[in-house]
């Protein structure tokens, strides 16, 4: 089965009064892999590659 490629548009984004690229997402800290942004049922990062979660804090 052949993986699914994004579309760059959705992975970066591009400011043309800069002329900058950005990442939308983090990468992971283990594999330097995109990580998902998951809101439900918990808010958290986590990577598919290496299985590594990063859940996000309460704001007090």
């Amino acid at each position: 089965m052949a993986e699914k490629k994004a579309r760059l548009s959705t992975i970066y984004e591009y400011d043309p009064e800069k002329g900058t690229i950005r990442l939308k997402n983090k990468k992971c800290p283990r594999c330097n892999s995109i990580m998902a942004h998951h809101e439900k049922p918990i808010p958290r990062w986590a990577c598919g590659s290496c299985g590594f979660t990063d859940y996000e804090r309460k704001k007090a």
